[in-house]
Formats: C-alpha cells, sequence, structure tokens
C-alpha cells in the first residue's frame, strides 16, 4: 500500500480527492492536512510516503510545506528519507512551478488531470520517477527555450559549454526527463543500476542539485534539453 497524505485547505475539494484515491486499491490515505503547517505536524506523526500538496493555502503555503518537510524528513523511515511531494493545484504560473521544484518537490499535476492520471502520478512519485503534467512540461520548455534566446549560443557547441556533461550523462538526463526510473534507464542502456546512479550524481554535481527533479528544470534552464 502507497501511504498518502492529502494537503488542502478547501473541505469538498480534499473531500473529493481523498475519496479518488479511496477507490485506488493500492492506496492508503493515511492523514489530511487544511494548511502548511499542519501538513509539516502530521507527517511526523503519520509518515506518509506520498505528500498530495495545493500550493496556495492561508499561512504556510505548499511551496514553504514542501521545503520543510523535505528538510525534515520522514519519522518512521528507517533511511529518514523524507516523503515525496506531489504538487496538485490548479496554479500553472512559471514561477510557482519552479519554485516547488526547488523547494525539492518530485512533481507537480493540475487539478484538472483526469482521475488515473493522478493515480498514475502518485504511483510514479513513489517509485521515485518524476512527474511533471504534459503542460506544465511545455511551460518549462518554452521557458528554457526563452532564457536561449537572451543567451546565444548556450547550450550549443559553439556557445557556452555549460556544465560539461558528458554524452552518456546527458542521455542519462535525458531518459529522465521522459519519466523513466533508475532501473528502466539501467535497463534501457543495458548497463548496471549502480552505474545509473554513479552517473546521476556527477550530473547533479555538475548542475548544483541535488535531485532528479531540479536536474530537468536545471537542464531545461541552460539549454540542455
Amino acid at each position: 500500500m502507497i501511504r498518502v497524505m492529502v494537503v488542502d485547505d478547501h473541505p469538498i475539494v480534499r473531500a473529493g480527492i481523498v475519496g479518488l484515491l479511496d477507490t485506488e486499491p493500492d492506496f492508503a490515505v493515511v492523514a489530511e492536512a487544511a494548511s502548511g503547517e499542519a501538513a509539516v505536524e502530521l507527517v511526523a506523526e503519520t509518515a506518509p510516503e506520498v505528500v498530495l500538496m495545493d500550493l496556495r493555502m492561508p499561512g504556510m503555503g505548499g511551496v514553504a510545506a514542501t521545503r520543510e518537510i523535505v528538510r525534515m524528513g520522514s519519522v518512521g523511515d528507517a533511511a529518514g528519507a523524507p516523503p515525496r511531494i506531489l504538487v496538485f493545484t490548479t496554479y500553472e504560473d512559471d514561477d510557482q512551478i519552479l519554485a516547488a521544484i526547488e523547494a525539492g518537490a518530485s512533481g507537480y499535476l493540475v487539478k484538472a488531470a483526469p482521475a488515473e492520471e493522478l493515480a498514475a502520478g502518485v504511483r510514479a512519485v513513489a517509485a521515485g520517477q518524476t512527474v511533471l503534467a504534459p503542460s506544465i512540461a511545455a511551460q518549462l520548455v518554452a521557458r528554457a527555450s526563452g532564457i536561449d534566446r537572451e543567451r546565444p549560443g548556450a547550450g550549443s557547441p559553439g556557445g557556452d559549454p555549460g556544465p560539461g556533461l558528458t554524452p552518456r550523462e546527458h542521455e542519462i538526463l535525458g531518459l529522465v526527463a521522459s519519466g523513466l526510473s533508475n532501473p528502466a534507464i539501467a535497463a534501457r542502456l543495458t548497463i548496471g543500476e549502480s552505474t545509473v546512479k554513479t552517473h546521476l550524481l556527477h550530473v547533479f554535481e555538475k548542475l548544483g542539485v541535488n535531485d532528479r527533479t531540479r536536474a530537468v528544470t536545471r537542464a531545461m534552464e541552460l539549454g540542455l534539453l
């Protein structure tokens, strides 16, 4: 069972999300929160694997709550790893998207998404994958393209060489951006999963990031994807 917390300040909306999740046999909603502060407190008590996080709420918003949850980790997890945060909101503002990802969110879906997309997103995030709604991915690509136009030659052979990713690192980063997990990447490239992890650690270091989601968005910003 995937343990899920739902964070949304609108009671009816929250109840609807919980109702959708309850129809999935492999989900268990272990907590509900109406604010960022309550979410941070309940994470320590209920140890969810995935937190569905709204962004705009009274008091502590979703970005601040995401940052705090990622920082504190999940009590009860032997590895001390925090739950994965899947932003689920009506807002598609570029700055909000990047702020949430930079805070540590593993995915970003909009509430207009169909129920099956939400369920698939929860499962993917729980499995360690990155999830971006198509409209969100398109915005990030457009934003990255805008940055490229402001910096002609960025990411191109004749321009700024950027962080100097090797061809294999670039290939693996592209597969991460397409939503593949480490085992799936290893199978696709016929290499060991430990090799994939090593390459990703090098990518993180070169891009100055700490996770897969931010690596993808940073690569887009630099015109590498």
